[in-house]
């Protein structure tokens, strides 16, 4: 029988506050597994240096905020994305629904959700595109009258 995942809710409650806040420089948390409990393994900046946590061989969570808009408004929306890696096993990608549903009872608010398995779909425009779609209206014209 597998052990249950546990979780470092007070660190994970942080992180995602931190990345929710406007008052912060934190764009991204990233949360991975340290034995059996979930972690948060790094904040930052830059789309690059999010994408540069996730490796071939581990399973993750990862929360983002993007900057979405037209020239007559921009807003942040929230991404939660699942990463399972290349070279996870069988059972350990089979474990991550369960692990997914509790850390998702902390990191609830997003606009999109993806999962994703190879380093080419860490793509902010396609995430862009999914946060497009689930935004509704998109009125841009491209071009702002000054």
């Amino acid at each position: 029988m597998a052990l249950p995942t546990s979780l470092d809710k007070d660190a994970i409650r942080e992180a995602y506050e931190d990345v929710r806040s406007n008052m912060s420089d934190h764009e991204w948390a990233v949360f991975k597994f340290d034995g059996l409990k979930i972690v948060c393994s790094a904040k930052g900046q830059g789309f690059q240096e999010f994408c540069s946590q996730f490796h071939d061989d581990e399973r993750a969570f990862g929360y983002i905020r993007i900057q979405m808009g037209d020239e007559m408004s921009k807003r942040s929306k929230f991404l939660f994305l699942t990463w399972i890696g290349p070279e996870v096993g069988v059972m350990q990608r089979a474990k991550m629904s369960t692990d997914k549903s509790i850390i998702k009872d902390i990191i609830n608010n997003f606009a999109v959700e993806l999962q994703v398995e190879t380093n080419i779909d860490l793509d902010l425009e396609m995430f862009k595109t999914h946060l497009n779609k689930a935004g509704g209206a998109n009125y841009g014209t491209g071009v702002r009258e000054v």
